[in-house]
């Protein structure tokens, strides 16, 4: 903590500053509060406690010597607000040196504030306490003890043992330092609060990257994918059956329409991927690709959320078919748990890609399992199973 920078006055007072690097609103009201003139008035305030030591010192010495026990006070008020405005984070020698001058300051004006004198051992808790927390207790019970048994012990300061404040000040001190040590650890709280809070703010803008990142790539990578292949088919058509090579690039521009408003939505997350229609638009895919399709033309009726997640096993596995397998033929099997998609090419997908990270996550999301990898028999299989309990859900 340093006084260029403004921070909660609460969190001043306890030696608490927030670490993160990240404003909250939290922070942002905390620091309005810690700014500016706040800074002195609230310790200030309490600085007039010291009117009673300054009462006391006129009651028992005169001329001179009242000048030079005013002088002391003054001085430790100025030494107090000094190492409270500057922070209770800094150097030992820049907080040890000053407070043990405040203690000398302190003893000085024994003789002549007498009992009342150890009026500024509240001040000397509130710092130590600020700097140190718990272990700051054997100070603490040292002022008491001695705000209690020095007068007793000077038969001169018998006669301000019976004074209000003579006998308040021993009660205070421990109620401040635990006053202090409370303050302290619910400001220590709130600030892990808000560090927990702007953590959880920067999860979820990485969380949402990554879904974004995951899908655009299961989006785009089918899109793309039947962009190129029916791209390729209208090529190849184009000087022996014109009218159909025009019915593909139609269909390419159709599918680059939609592969936009996917992106779109993907960003807004909001996107409508089901079964049924990714069925239908890969029976297209892999007729453009000169594949066999063997696909149900009925699904059983599934859980809406069991439909978006069967539907992206489909995209993906079809996808990573045409890319990849260099098959003549694929089938998909669906059941009410389960979605398998196997071809008789050389390999259909990497394991370790981007598109079947992102489909086991979506996968292990919903309490399922994918299996992936070739077959004894040739070709590629790609099987996704739920729980029968998660299907129900």
């Amino acid at each position: 903590m340093s006084g260029t920078s403004p921070v909660p006055w609460a969190a001043m007072e306890m030696g608490v500053a927030p670490a993160t690097t990240q404003v909250t609103a939290w922070e942002l009201r905390q620091t309005k509060w810690g700014a500016g003139w706040r800074r002195y008035v609230f310790p200030g305030i309490l600085l007039a406690y010291l009117i009673y030591v300054l009462h006391a010192s006129s009651a028992h010495v005169h001329g001179n010597t009242l000048v030079l026990a005013d002088a002391i006070t003054v001085v430790f008020a100025v030494g107090y607000l000094g190492l409270h405005l500057q922070g209770y984070d800094v150097s030992p020698r820049r907080f040890w040196i000053p407070y043990g001058a405040m203690v000398l300051l302190f003893v000085a004006e024994l003789p002549y504030a007498r009992a009342t004198g150890f009026v500024l051992c509240v001040y000397l808790t509130i710092l130590v306490v600020a700097r140190s927390g718990a272990r700051s207790a054997p100070l603490v019970v040292a002022y008491t003890a001695g705000s209690i048994f020095v007068p007793l012990l000077i038969p001169s300061w018998h006669d301000s043992i019976g004074t209000v404040i003579g006998d308040v000040t021993p009660l205070a001190i421990p109620i401040v330092a635990l006053a202090s040590f409370s303050v302290m650890q619910v400001q220590r709280g709130n600030v892990a609060l808000a560090e927990a809070r702007a953590e959880q703010a920067r999860l979820a803008a990485e969380n949402e990257r990554f879904r974004i990142a995951r899908d655009l790539h299961d989006l785009l990578g089918h899109s793309l994918t039947a962009i190129t292949v029916k791209a390729g088919l209208a090529v190849r058509l184009g000087e022996t059956d014109p009218a159909r090579a025009l019915k593909e690039i139609a269909e390419v521009e159709a599918l680059a329409r939609s592969s936009l408003a996917d992106v779109r939505a993907a960003i807004s997350n909001y996107r409508e991927v089901t079964l049924a229609g990714e069925l239908t638009s890969g029976r297209e895919l892999l007729r453009a690709a000169g594949i066999a399709a063997d696909l149900p033309r009925a699904v059983e009726v599934l859980n809406p959320a069991v439909q978006e997640l069967f539907g992206w096993v489909v995209r993906e596995g079809l996808t990573n078919v045409v890319r990849h397998a260099h098959a003549s033929s694929c089938a998909i099997r669906v059941t009410a748990t389960s979605v398998e998609i196997v071809d008789d090419g050389i390999g259909g997908s990497n394991p370790a890609g981007n598109g079947l990270s992102g489909l086991r996550e979506r996968v292990t999301a919903a309490g399922g399992s994918v299996h992936a990898g070739p077959l004894d028999t040739g070709g590629w299989r790609l099987a996704v199973t739920l729980a029968p309990a998660h299907v129900s859900r």
